[in-house]
Order: structure tokens, then sequence, then C-alpha cells
């Protein structure tokens, strides 16, 4: 969710608000996805209790100054209060491009797909459990000892899980306070996984909420006349709501 409020006594439109509400699934335009192009958004004012602006892609649309526009060119250049809702699907798929993003959806712990005696994870999901995010993961290992191309020893098939807390510093969304809640009981295998849930996932979870502001800006000179420009952006606060992550931001918009 984006909120706009004025403080340009020539705009006078400090209670007005932008509400975005999509028209049709969206999708994510990242190489790695398979997802379509992000959908058109339909967009309506509205004088009571804020509404709420719906990222559940963290793909913002290109239109979401449409209706903004002529208020903003009345004088209006900052934005101070800024509200993103990011679903937990848009988290898992960011997820999966940054670690899960081979041919095969695996990430290699020890080996490769060539090694006789590989590890590695797949088939990452995502859920909120209170105010923590749990990722877990399916986990494949042969432990033993390659000989003439095959793995000599115990092979493996567990799930594990970590979960973490979600955090925002500056303008981007981290997580922290990684708890491995499951884990195996070989000593080998823990050895390379505890390191990758506790450390690898919650980096590749990582989302630059400035950024996402900044695409939903571009081609606002192509599409209205305007330039619109995200100046700073600083994240508060961060909430799970439902199926949803809630951060609330303040940030600057200059407009030429």
């Amino acid at each position: 969710m984006l909120i706009l409020r004025s403080n340009s006594r020539a705009a006078q439109l400090s209670g007005k608000h932008m509400h975005l509400v999509p028209s049709g699934g969206v999708g994510d335009q990242s190489p790695g996805s398979r997802q379509g192009p992000a959908q058109a958004f339909h967009v309506q004012n509205w004088q009571f209790p804020a509404p709420r602006w719906h990222d559940n892609d963290m793909t913002l649309p290109r239109r979401i100054l449409v209706a903004g526009l002529l208020f903003l060119a009345a004088g209006l250049a900052q934005c101070c209060a800024v509200e993103l809702k990011i679903s937990r699907d848009a988290l898992e798929r960011t997820l999966k491009q940054q670690l899960f993003s081979a041919p095969d959806g695996r990430y290699y712990l020890k080996g490769s797909a060539k090694s006789a005696c590989p590890i590695y994870a797949e088939n990452p999901q995502l859920r909120f459990a209170g105010d923590r995010i749990v990722v877990q993961v399916k986990t494949h290992a042969r432990l033993g000892k390659s000989v003439g191309g095959a793995c000599l020893g115990l092979t493996l098939a567990l799930p594990a899980e970590v979960s973490l807390a979600p955090d925002g510093e500056g303008e981007t969304i981290g997580f922290r306070d990684a708890r491995v809640d499951r884990v195996s009981d070989h000593e080998e295998l823990n050895f390379v996984l505890t390191p990758f849930l506790s450390r690898q996932i919650p980096s590749a979870m990582k989302v630059n909420a400035a950024d996402l502001v900044r695409k939903a800006l571009e081609g606002s000179t192509a599409s209205s006349g305007y330039k619109v420009t995200l100046e700073r952006l600083k994240i508060h606060s961060i909430q799970i709501e439902g199926d949803a992550l809630v951060v609330d931001a303040d940030g600057d918009l200059s407009v030429k």
C-alpha cells in the first residue's frame, strides 16, 4: 500500500489517498520467473479511512501515479507515509529465484548434479507462524564414498526447517534471529545444512523496498508528462498480518 499525504497548502489534499486494486492476476518479470507480465491496476480515490495498496507480487505497476499526478502537479513534493504489503507467495518466489533457479530446481550444498555423493536442497515452502516466517526445504544426501562413479553409503531424504523474524534497516526488508527448528541427526549432513538454513536462506530473501517503489515510478514521464522520483525511503516497522508482510515506511518524492 502506498499512501500519499500532502503538506502543501496549494494542494490542500492531505485527506486523499490512492487505492490500487489489481484488475487481474499479476506476475513476476524477473529472469528466473515463469510468470507473465504484471497486469494493469484500477485506481480509486477515497475520502474516508486510508485504503491499502496490495502488492502481492513485489512488481509494482507503472500506473501507480495515474490518480495522483493531478494533485502532484499542484505542489505535492513529498510522500510522507508508505505502506507495502508483500504476500507470502511473493517472498517464496523471491527465495526460489535467488537460490533454486537452476533447471532442476535444486541448490547443491555439496557437490553437483554430476557428483556421486551430493547433498542438495529443493522444493522450498514458506509459511507464516505468529510473528515469524518458517521456511521448509527437502534435503537429499548421499553420504559415503565415491567408488567408480557410484556412492557407497547412506541415502537420505529429510525435511529441514528454519524460522526467521522480519526486520527492516534503512530501505531493506531483511530477516534476523534465524532458528534452525528441524535438522538431521547425521553430523555430516548438519555440517553443511545448518549454515545454509541460518545464513544463506535469510540473505536470499532480502528485498529492497525502495526498488519496489522506484519500479512503480518508471515511465511516469511518458505516461503523464511528469518525472516523479523517489528521493528517500526509510522503513519503520514490519509486521505479519494474515498472509502478507506489511511494511510501514516514510519517504520523499520529487516531481519535475
